[in-house]
């Protein structure tokens, strides 16, 4: 679990993704539909990616991939970001995270 950790806690906003999957895309889109610039992490073409994705699972992800970070806290994934959009607490967290400006 240190380096999925570690490195989610690098940027202000992390996602950590597959390159083929459509809901990975769907959330970069709209994290970066804000101005947000979210470092990625396919881990489809990544040669550590299986390890990250079994420190992902660790953390207790399920579906395991998107996986995202905002602020150094993992936020989770597609259903939780969605969430926090309809409910208006996307944008007050990335701009918590420093992860855009107005």
């Amino acid at each position: 679990m240190a380096m999925v950790t570690m490195l989610g806690a690098e940027y202000p906003v992390v996602i950590f993704s597959k390159s083929s999957c459509c809901m990975s895309h769907s959330i970069k889109t709209l994290i970066s539909s804000f101005g947000a610039n979210p470092a990625v992490y396919e881990l489809d073409e990544l040669e550590n990616g299986q390890q990250m994705e079994r420190e992902l699972k660790a953390l207790g992800r399920k579906p395991v991939i998107p996986a995202v970070f905002i602020g150094k806290e993992l936020i989770g994934g597609p259903n939780e970001v969605l969430s926090l959009h309809v409910k208006g607490k996307l944008v007050p967290l990335l701009l918590q995270a420093k992860a855009i400006w107005l």
